[in-house]
């Protein structure tokens, strides 16, 4: 009686390991399933593929095939090829120029030593596997993990620290905006862990600093948890709320946004902001050393610090002006900080940025 009932508790327990075992397996193979399938709806069947320098594969996509007319708002859209009409001043280079001793040069992108995209289609980095693995789950590859844009003023103070986003930005408020321009340096900062990043955006904001608020953001970004390495990068991102209205938001260099997508930028932005922001992963007032902009801070000046310059707004009659009242903010100015001027070279500009940890930020 005893040997059997021994036995039977014997055999419970095995039954339980390959019980385990069966559901891990299954828990593998689901997700696999599941990647597969995300991967299967990002990256879309190209006219041709061309193989960069730096790893990333691109993909020409034609332009009707890109994954962003998965949207089910963007079903059916037409695709506006261009826009209606650009703000006035938008290429005349003579009213606002760079320094004399700062030479223009054009960066070419690492993939195109082997090829371009031809007319009609658009060039896709091609999504890999690891890349979603990367993220806490399939659905949340690609998409932000917390509120990052930056509050200015009369903020409540559990929403300034945002989950370890700091910033340094320049920003105006109060008026009507129908777009923003500036001419930013790019730089490769320095980022001490995975799940941190650094980026330098324009951000055009719509509504309230709650659920409700709407934005398109452009700009570069070194992120390493979602591309995988220390490479600087374009980047774009946008909120999303259906609603009946005509126009669009255009992005000069990669695309627009329809209005119909929005709630509080259907026909004009209520403050824009331009600048950098990091993510810090150290806890109790305490900073990793991870750089935003070039790492260097603004008093260092030309050729060191990042900044923004020519900064423009377009206003109800779509004339391109410089803007009135332009603010700062940033959070710890011992860690990023922000200074702003103005001359005839530069129109109105900024420097921005810091190395993150040093003596006076611990």
């Amino acid at each position: 009686m005893v040997k059997l009932h021994r036995g039977f508790l014997v055999c419970l327990w095995l039954l339980g390991i390959i019980s385990l075992s069966c559901a891990s397996r299954y828990g593998a193979s689901r997700q696999k399933f599941e990647v597969k399938k995300h991967l299967n709806r990002l990256n879309k069947p190209a006219v041709k593929s061309i193989q960069s320098p730096d790893g990333d594969i691109i993909d020409c996509v034609p332009i009707s095939k890109q994954p962003a007319f998965d949207h089910p708002f963007l079903k059916d859209h037409k695709i506006q090829m261009k826009p209606n009409y650009h703000p006035e001043g938008l290429f005349d280079d003579n009213k606002v120029s760079a320094k004399p001793k700062e030479k223009e040069t054009h960066i070419p992108q690492l993939w195109h030593r082997y090829g371009k995209c031809s007319e009609g289609t658009i060039p896709m980095r091609r999504t890999k596997e690891d890349d979603v693995l990367r993220a806490s789950s399939v659905k949340r590859y690609g998409k932000k993990k917390h509120r990052t844009v930056p509050i200015p003023k009369s903020a409540e103070p559990d929403l300034i620290n945002q989950n370890g986003h700091q910033h340094a930005i320049a920003y105006v408020e109060g008026d009507k905006y129908y777009g923003a321009k500036a001419t930013l340096n790019v730089w490769e900062p320095k980022i001490q862990h995975t799940n941190e990043f650094s980026l330098s955006q324009i951000w055009l904001l719509g509504g309230s600093f709650g659920q409700d608020l709407n934005s398109i953001e452009a700009g570069w970004q070194v992120s390493p948890d979602l591309y995988g390495d220390n490479n600087t990068r374009l980047f774009t991102y946008w909120t999303s709320d259906a609603y009946q209205a005509t126009g669009c938001y255009n992005l000069l260099c990669s695309g627009y946004w329809p209005s119909f997508l929005f709630s509080y930028l259907t026909e004009s932005a209520s403050m824009i902001e331009w600048g950098g922001e990091v993510v810090n992963s150290q806890s109790g007032g305490h900073h990793t050393w991870t750089q935003m902009g070039s790492g260097h801070f603004p008093e260092e000046g030309f050729s060191k610090a990042s900044y923004f310059r020519n900064i423009q707004v377009v206003d109800g009659s779509n004339n391109l002006k410089a803007p009135k009242r332009l603010g700062t903010f940033t959070e710890k100015s011992n860690c990023y900080d922000v200074q702003t001027g103005s001359n005839d070279d530069w129109g109105h500009f900024f420097y921005y940025g810091g190395p993150g940890k040093n003596k006076n930020c611990p």
